[in-house]
């Protein structure tokens, strides 16, 4: 092997058994770039890769953010059509820590990309279903990447999932699901 990963290294999965032995958890949390939510979760945990144990390191998230995200990308896509110098809308703060306005271009971007939004929610072009994706050519140990149809995720979900995954017992859902984007209702005063 050329690049040793790191995740393969036996001196590694050893150590991070010992951490999860310690901490009474099949997994560990990554805090990292990725805000894990109730809908995303970055963590690592041991499991069998071609008979050896290794390191997975995974990003699981709920079928709806998975969705979310796809739409969001076929929506900027299609702003990129429509407005040659779209490179993506960057919002910007003040000395004091407060969003800046968008430019007027911007403002425009961001109307067009909502409304693409919710023509796509409404005529549920995106559709996605369950998935687990192993990437064995990861920087550290064996990427895994999966959408559940959950409403949220959490350490007894994540749990689970180590379980099932390590006794090769997951069962995807193979249906296809179009999301809403959840409106926030507010209370208006008169």
């Amino acid at each position: 092997m050329k690049n040793q990963n790191e995740g393969f290294d036996p001196e590694n999965v050893e150590a991070l058994k010992e951490e999860l032995k310690a901490s009474g958890k099949s997994f560990k949390i990554i805090e990292g770039e990725e805000e894990n939510s109730d809908e995303f979760v970055n963590f690592l945990f041991v499991g069998m890769y071609e008979g050896k144990e290794v390191i997975y390191d995974a990003a699981l998230y709920t079928l709806r953010l998975h969705h979310s995200s796809e739409v969001y990308e076929l929506a900027e896509h299609e702003a990129a059509k429509k407005f040659p110098n779209f490179k993506g809308i960057r919002y910007e703060e003040d000395e004091n820590g407060n969003l800046k306005p968008l430019s007027s271009e911007d403002e425009e971007i961001g109307w067009f990309i909502t409304e693409i939004i919710m023509d796509i929610e409404e005529e549920e072009i995106v559709k996605v279903q369950e998935f687990i994706d192993i990437d064995t050519h990861h920087d550290y140990g064996i990427g895994l990447d999966a959408a559940l149809h959950v409403e949220f995720i959490d350490e007894k979900f994540i749990e689970k999932f180590v379980k099932q995954f390590n006794e090769d017992t997951i069962a995807l859902d193979e249906t296809f699901y179009a999301f809403q984007s959840e409106e926030e209702e507010e209370d208006i005063e008169d």
